[in-house]
């Protein structure tokens, strides 16, 4: 991965971008200028969701950003109370509208839940299959989750998003959704900040001239995880960009992943329930 627009073919053929910008919890003109100083910079893949609430936001900032829709790969997440199969129809019409956009390049499932995501995924593969999505997929699924789920559909997920940093690498994860060909993406690819005065780290960063964040994500990167770091400042933006001009060696690899404790600051998927 040389450059910030490097793909990766999905299980459908559909390229996505190793890299782009997570809008979690930024709103307003805040994430309007996020994503118009990201596009600037050379990002194109912008992930959001319907529980974020700044759908129309990002919409807005793609729409006057100058960079044409085929260049762009957009993803959003259906909501757990949306889950089912009429009211995720619904969802993606209201998410569609928001972005002003006809066609949404990766729509996924935000949470597994309980039991009504498989009625959601039959909704998922008709947004599929009339082309209103180029490629579904899944957030927060747990093995368990997946293979039930693929028991009874027709489309395998191409994406599952899900929290992964060097202190929580779900490696039995990652190497099943390689076997199954699903794309595995990071949510805190940055354990939102936590790692920034880890020792190892800082040596790694000092040895390439690099800052930490810049490492974890190369480190990402070079683990075949698209990752989607998100900031509502400019200048972290850019920095969060400057990775693709030096590699990890196979050591620095080895050693930040030996950083793995089973570490998760997120909800464990097997514990929400709605």
């Amino acid at each position: 991965m040389k450059h910030i627009t490097d793909v990766t073919i999905l299980n459908n053929g559909i390229a996505m971008p190793w890299f782009g910008i997570g809008t979690y919890k930024a709103e307003g003109e805040e994430v309007a200028k996020a994503v118009t100083a990201a596009l600037e910079l050379g990002y194109r893949s912008i992930d959001t969701a319907a529980v974020y609430g700044n759908e129309e936001e990002v919409g807005r900032a793609i729409a006057s950003s100058g960079v044409s829709r085929d260049s762009l790969f957009v993803t959003t997440k259906v909501w757990n109370t949306d889950q089912g199969y009429d009211t995720t129809l619904k969802a993606f019409d209201l998410s569609s509208r928001k972005l002003g956009l006809e066609i949404i390049d990766l729509y996924l499932i935000h949470w597994p839940g309980q039991d009504k995501y498989k009625d959601t995924w039959r909704a998922l593969e008709r947004l599929y299959e009339e082309g209103r999505v180029r490629a579904i997929g899944v957030s927060n699924f747990q093995i368990h989750h997946l293979q039930e789920l693929m028991k009874e559909s027709s489309i395998v997920p191409a994406v599952n998003q899900v929290e992964l940093h060097p202190r929580f690498i779900q490696k039995e994860l990652h190497d099943f959704c390689k076997l199954q060909q699903i794309q595995i993406e990071a949510w805190a690819p940055l354990m939102k900040g936590r790692l920034q005065d880890n020792e190892l780290l800082a040596e790694i960063a000092a040895r390439h001239g690099k800052t930490v964040p810049q490492v974890i994500l190369r480190w990402g990167l070079q683990n075949e995880i698209v990752i989607i770091p998100k900031s509502v400042t400019v200048s972290r933006i850019k920095e969060n960009s400057e990775i693709f001009n030096f590699e990890l060696s196979r050591e620095e690899l080895n050693a930040i992943t030996g950083l793995d404790a089973d570490e998760r600051i997120g909800t464990n998927p097997d514990k929400l329930f709605f």
